[in-house]
């Protein structure tokens, strides 16, 4: 077996805008989800034309951003031989991306029914209409030089699609997000047949999701989560239950509905997204079979009893349906001691702290809170190592390219798969170029990638200037002086200084007289031809300001001085 590629590769080139690429041979090159698990994009390329296949966002908790996207400044000036963007599945991290980046892109969209109904919400609010096409389930798409094939698979989302990606120099199958369930509750099984089909045709390469390969064994199915979530709602005959999952889990949404059915009980939503996602799956029939949900304020009428709530904010989100119910900001429903929490998801890291702290919140209101580590009420959409096999031993790529996943799960999946007979692999890094032949895998070069972050309306770089000052910011506060300067050097009154973020009410006297005494002495220390230079005022002003609070507090905080002069 030969060992996995590496980053030590010698003759890297850094890529510019003109490339000199072989139109012949076939590359792949991931902007976003190799490295790291969430805002998915990645590229094809062949004779001269590029296909890219989802375009994703993830969150962070940097304050006053919404969410972080991949920067698409490289395949932007590309633009004209961008064939398409084909979307394997509706969820946040590989379509989040598209109404914010679109109009940059200006392609055509490809998608299975589910996926393109609930990208068409997003599209509507965001004001554009781009060319969004409709593929039916186990459909096909010719691409420029592209023939691409949806392959059915199962997820926590309906829908989801392998995608057998056919050129000229080779066949690469793009799993998307996946898993293998049994008894998948909702939308078709996984298709083994066609999966088997393209392995006996020949695969070149299989670009395969790494989320779950620490994990041994199978990943589980939904229908045992069905059966668990009912045999809990009826241990609490008269108390309200109130069940916490992603809003994207229509599988887990539909087994609330069931067990609220078993039970006798109505369900209602909490939480904007799961109300579009409900209206997403009857729209497609998924929910048909299931009475109305209700909306939290027309449930007053019901006894605790009588009731089963499904709502957003299973990851401690500030602004999620839970969180304002805990906190008591919601008019509709009050916890107390009668109500049950059932937390039917997985702990997103770096979630962990903002979970524990709504879940003490809930058991100090005398809530009784059920996570998925004392009940069986979760399973993962992502395969583990015995599902891994299994599709090796289905597709039988003549190379492997783990994506999806830090670089702990890449390296992790590489081995695995030299372990089960898969000649070659590769570990990539987002920016990587790597040629895929039949020889091997081969990193031929690198372009340059980043984030963009979604502030208010408009997208900046995350690690730009506004993003470093913010941080700076947050961490040491900021100053504002003002002086105002008559004739030819005196001040006409004493400076002014507002503290943000820096000091509380008992010691804002004390540190203010500070600032404006080293101030005045600065001032006073400047020959008269300085103070006539608002720059050397400006840096006198700050150095003092600073070198001040630096004495008080141990910090330099940004410092901003405005000089006005009369």
């Amino acid at each position: 077996m030969k060992p996995s590629h590496s980053r030590t590769l010698k003759g890297i080139q850094r890529l510019k805008t003109h490339m000199n690429l072989d139109k012949n041979k076939l590359y792949f090159l991931p902007l976003g989800g190799s490295g790291e698990i969430g805002m998915n994009l990645n590229l094809y390329y062949t004779q001269g034309k590029w296909l890219m296949v989802d375009l994703g966002i993830t969150f962070d908790k940097t304050p006053g951003i919404e969410v972080v996207m991949p920067d698409t400044h490289f395949i932007e000036e590309h633009t004209q031989n961008l064939v398409g963007l084909v979307l394997t599945h509706a969820h946040e991290d590989h379509i989040g991306a598209v109404p914010y980046l679109w109009q940059r892109l200006g392609c055509p969209i490809f998608a299975t029914p589910f996926t393109a109904a609930l990208l068409q919400y997003k599209l509507k609010e965001a004001g554009i209409n781009p060319p969004l096409h409709e593929i039916p389930l186990s459909g096909g798409i010719d691409i420029g030089p592209f023939t691409v094939d949806f392959v059915s698979l199962t997820h926590s989302i309906p829908e989801p699609n392998a995608l057998a990606i056919r050129t000229g120099a080779g066949t690469v199958v793009h799993t998307g997000d996946w898993k293998i369930d049994p008894e998948p509750l909702i939308g078709e099984p996984t298709d083994i047949t066609a999966l088997k089909k393209l392995g006996d045709e020949g695969v070149l390469a299989l670009v395969c999701d790494s989320t779950n390969v620490m994990v041994a064994g199978r990943s589980g199915s939904e229908g045992v989560i069905r059966k668990n979530l009912i045999d809990i709602v009826k241990r609490f005959p008269t108390k309200r239950v109130i069940v916490a999952c992603f809003a994207s889990n229509v599988a887990r949404i539909a087994s609330c509905a069931e067990a609220a059915h078993e039970n006798g009980r109505t369900m209602g939503l909490v939480g904007r997204s799961l109300h579009r996602m409900n209206e997403v799956a009857r729209k497609l029939e998924y929910f048909n079979h299931y009475p109305p949900f209700l909306d939290a304020h027309e449930t007053g009428h019901l006894s605790p009893g009588e009731l089963l709530l499904v709502c957003t904010g299973s990851q401690g989100e500030q602004r999620a349906a839970l969180q304002r119910i805990a906190m008591g900001k919601d008019r509709n429903i009050t916890l107390g001691k009668n109500d049950v929490v059932l937390f039917s998801s997985r702990q997103i890291p770096g979630n962990e702290k903002a979970i524990a702290a709504l879940q003490d919140l809930l058991r100090h209101k005398g809530v009784l809170v059920i996570t998925a580590d004392e009940e069986d009420i979760h399973v993962s959409g992502h395969p583990c190592r015995d599902e891994l096999i299994d599709m090796y031993q289905w597709i039988r790529p003549r190379i492997l390219v783990p994506v999806h996943g830090e670089d702990l799960h890449i390296k992790e999946q590489s081995d695995l798969a030299l372990e089960q007979g898969i000649p070659f692999t590769i570990c990539p890094h987002n920016g990587d170029l790597i040629c895929l032949s039949q020889e091997g895998p081969s990193l031929v070069g690198e372009v340059p990638t980043g984030r963009l972050a979604l502030d208010g309306k408009q997208l900046i770089p995350f690690d730009g200037p506004v993003m470093q000052e913010r941080h700076k910011l947050m961490s040491t506060g900021c100053a504002i002086v003002t002086l105002i300067v008559q004739g030819k050097g005196t001040l006409q009154r004493p400076p002014t200084l507002s503290l943000l973020g820096i000091t509380d009410t008992y010691h804002l006297e004390t540190i203010t007289a500070r600032c404006i005494g080293a101030i005045e002495e600065g001032f006073l220390a400047l020959p008269l031809e300085d103070r006539q230079s608002d720059a050397c005022v400006i840096e006198m002003a700050r150095s003092a300001t600073r070198r001040t609070l630096a004495a008080f507090y141990g910090k330099k905080p940004t410092t901003h001085v405005e000089v006005v002069r009369v």
